[in-house]
């Protein structure tokens, strides 16, 4: 399965795509100092150039956390609200997760640090390639996707995660 995983962020915005255990792209949209509605527009670009060059099944994004800080909340969603309009615009289903259960899903807990997290998508792609920790953060969001869906897949019928 071919997964684009995002981690978005109004600065900059994570995208790794995996087929498999098997690393296709990673890379981050640096989106800067620029106006909100310019940074939005190069999400939701950048996320449907990425669908139109890897060709994913599937997103996967992770989900809003609560900040302390409001306007850093409200920018995380509407960065959020780009990438995934993108992915449904391409046609494509998207699933998100929380960033506990990404870290708890690679790491083994939620309370995981980045440099932890990191680790654990290079030990699984097999990879020492360079990349951003937030194109690592989208790897491992792809991962995330991958591991419970293989979950799901092995729970009888009518059983859901979550």
């Amino acid at each position: 399965m071919r997964v684009l995983g995002i981690d978005p962020g109004s600065r900059v915005t994570g995208i790794g795509v995996v087929d498999g255990h098997t690393l296709v792209a990673a890379f981050d949209l640096k989106l800067g100092d620029g106006d909100m509605p310019g940074r939005l527009s190069a999400i939701f670009d950048g996320v449907r150039e990425a669908v139109e060059t890897h060709r994913p099944e599937i997103v996967a994004i992770e989900t809003a956390f609560m900040s302390r800080n409001p306007q850093a909340a409200i920018k995380l969603g509407q960065a959020r609200g780009a990438a995934i309009c993108a992915a449904v615009q391409c046609g494509l289903d998207v699933h998100e997760y929380a960033p506990r259960l990404i870290k708890q899903a690679l790491v083994g807990r939620g309370g995981a640090d980045k440099e932890q997290v990191q680790h654990m998508v290079r030990m699984l792609l097999k990879t020492k390639a360079p990349f951003g920790a937030d194109a690592a953060d989208a790897l491992a969001v792809a991962l995330c996707h991958l591991h419970t869906a293989q979950t799901a897949s092995r729970l009888p019928a009518g059983v859901r995660l979550r």
